[in-house]
């Protein structure tokens, strides 16, 4: 059973590489392995369900600030395909997009279903073949090009594109012929969290928080949800994405301070010196600061201060706690949550391994790499897409001769 080119990996970068290719060599006989019995499983959850397809930035120096891992090596190929071209072609294939305020982009049906329609659609246009619950046990280089092996029968090919995410299988069967596999550990996960202050305040959210990890470097900002098992939303998320080794090297037990407003200590004490003034017999409980969503404000007072205590009879040491609890809020983090539909990892394929004007192999002719299963991810927001998008792009061209 012989191909033009194989692509190992029914995902966004596989599907997207492989149409690319047969868009510029209608004469390719192309074949998707995926080992599961679904394609496309991570474009059909993204976003809720609306599939995050990329991010609205144009500049590809700016958008290489939002990989912890590929920075340097995306640079380039972001010059030749960023988040335009990507909503330029969507367009040109009947998918029309929309940026949102926070610069995520969607399609504007707000469904993942209408980017793997339209995937599908190419796929049988251009006579890809599609083949699922293949897993691929081995892949060899031979005098001609590629044997690819799966449990139930073997396939040869002249080019392998492979597109296998986050697979540790893959990277084992990759280490075994050369590859330098850096250590997979997950990215992009939420906090868990047993704290008084976030007990059954499960779905509150603040818009502007700061969240520091203690003892290190590493802080970000933005919105922070609670939920049940602790603290998300973007401030973690990209906290957890930036320092992700080095939380696994913690065994995700650590401090994290969090500001809950993003505003100064000074701007939240005199804020609290100005109701002292203005509303002094007003009860602390009911009247909040700084926008804090009210229950929270509630239980933050509750743990600080004397039941039923009004501005006017907050000392300095009260209110020096309430400062701290606001914007320097040291809570225990013990372990993470995962979604695991959604994984992402750090770590994978070595960068060093590969040209990133090809995205070929440099150990290997005719082995070319798009997506996760190299050592690059991003933060949450269409980015680690886009990387998708880019890298299955840069492939196609590689393996046309382009």
């Amino acid at each position: 059973m012989k191909y033009d080119v194989i692509v190992i990996g029914g995902g966004a970068a596989g599907f997207f590489g492989a149409i690319q290719c047969a868009e510029r060599n209608p004469k390719l006989n192309i074949l998707i392995l995926e080992r599961s019995a679904q394609v496309l499983g991570k474009v059909k959850i993204s976003g809720g369900g609306r599939c995050n397809v990329t991010h609205g930035c144009f500049d590809p120096r700016e958008m290489t600030g939002f990989y912890p891992r590929g920075i340097k090596e995306l640079l380039g190929p972001f010059h030749q395909f960023l988040c335009g071209d990507m909503m330029g072609w969507l367009e040109d294939h009947g998918v029309s997009t929309k940026i949102e305020d926070d610069g995520r982009v969607f399609p504007v049906t707000d469904n993942s279903q209408t980017i793997i329609d339209c995937f599908i659609q190419q796929c049988r246009k251009n006579k890809i073949q599609i083949t699922t619950g293949k897993s691929v046990t081995q892949i060899k280089p031979t005098e001609t090009g590629w044997r690819v092996q799966t449990k139930e029968e073997t396939f040869s090919a002249d080019k392998v594109l492979l597109t296998t995410g986050s697979s540790p299988a893959v990277w084992k069967m990759l280490g075994k012929i050369g590859y330098d596999i850096i250590e997979p550990v997950p990215s992009l996960f939420t906090f868990n969290i047993k704290n008084p202050l976030l007990k059954d305040l499960l779905g509150i959210a603040v818009p502007n928080a700061e969240v520091k990890i203690k003892n290190t470097s590493f802080a970000e900002s933005g919105p922070l949800l609670i939920t049940h098992w602790g603290l998300s939303g973007p401030a973690v998320l990209k906290l957890s994405a930036w320092a992700a080794r080095e939380l696994f090297d913690l065994n995700y037990n650590f401090t994290i301070s969090v500001n809950w407003t993003g505003k100064s200590s000074e701007d939240i004490e005199a804020e609290i010196q100005q109701n002292r003034k203005t509303q002094g017999k007003k009860n602390v409980a009911n009247l909040q600061i700084a926008q804090l969503p009210k229950r929270l404000w509630q239980r933050m007072v509750k743990l600080n201060l004397p039941e039923n205590i009004n501005y006017a009879s907050m000392n300095s040491q009260q209110i020096s706690a309430m400062v701290e609890t606001i914007t320097d809020c040291k809570i225990e983090v013990k372990g993470k949550s995962t979604f695991k539909d959604e994984f992402v990892t750090c770590g994978g394929i070595d960068t060093k391994n590969i040209h990133f004007k090809t995205m070929e192999s440099k150990l290997h002719l005719g082995l070319h790499f798009a997506g996760e299963v190299t050592n690059i991810d991003a933060i949450t927001g269409g980015f680690n897409f886009q990387a998708a998008w880019t890298t299955a792009f840069l492939a196609a061209k590689g393996i046309c001769g382009e």
